[in-house]
């Protein structure tokens, strides 16, 4: 069986334009659908974060309105609860990338604070993309990609990448206080952006790079990374 490596958020907030910080980390979904799945067909699982802080899960990630009901809010926080590697990160700068078959990044608004500038996670994504081992990353997740350029060129301009669309960050009221908006920063990084309807399940397959546009991609996501694993 297969080991992955969950590269998660470390932090609790995000930094608005105006200098706010709004409440924030992983998303509770992108972290429990594929852990169960993953860990279901019998792969193991490990997580890496800068600092190796334990990650926190946004609270807006595990309101019964928001995931669809007061069941599976509670099915998701069990999964959190049992899931003792969120306990026990390793240091993202310690994560050796052959001590794994895949890599999996999981977005909250939380890598658009610590991940979309940190230098670890940016040779992390590149060694990745060149070993050809499978890479998943979704939602705001692929803030990540943007530590990977150097002298403003990224391995990954050229790819096809789907991630947290502007009309998705609009629809949670967030677009007009952002810094930055993630599928603006992705295309002008040179990647082809794709995209599907909003909130809808949407993932792209590109050579060794996988990418789910938002929560409700990160089930499929796990199911296309099956497919290579088995």
């Amino acid at each position: 069986m297969a080991r992955i490596l969950f590269v998660i958020t470390g932090a609790s907030f995000w930094t608005l334009g105006d200098g706010t910080r709004h409440p924030t980390g992983y998303w509770a979904e992108e972290f429990t659908a594929p852990y169960r799945a993953l860990t279901g067909a019998g792969h193991e699982v490990a997580v890496a974060t800068p600092g190796g802080v334990v990650p926190h899960v946004d609270v807006m990630s595990l309101r019964p309105s928001i995931v669809g009901g007061e069941q599976i809010a509670l099915e998701e926080e069990e999964i959190l609860r049992s899931a003792e590697e969120l306990r026990r990160p390793i240091e993202l700068a310690n994560a050796r990338l052959e001590d794994y078959e895949a890599v999996y990044y999981p977005g909250g608004h939380g890598p658009m604070e610590d991940l979309c500038n940190d230098a670890d996670s940016g040779r992390l994504l590149t060694a990745a993309l060149v070993s050809g081992r499978p890479l998943a990353i979704v939602c705001h997740g692929p803030a990540a990609l943007l530590a990977t350029r150097r002298k403003g060129v990224s391995p990954f301009a050229s790819y096809q990448v789907t991630g947290f669309t502007n009309d998705e960050e609009e629809a949670v009221g967030l677009a007009a206080k952002a810094r930055w908006l993630l599928e603006d920063e992705l295309v002008s990084m040179g990647v082809h952006f794709t995209r599907g309807e909003i909130w809808k399940p949407y993932t792209v397959v590109d050579r060794n790079l996988y990418t789910g546009q938002n929560p409700a991609s990160a089930g499929p996501l796990a199911q296309e990374l099956l497919k290579v694993l088995n």
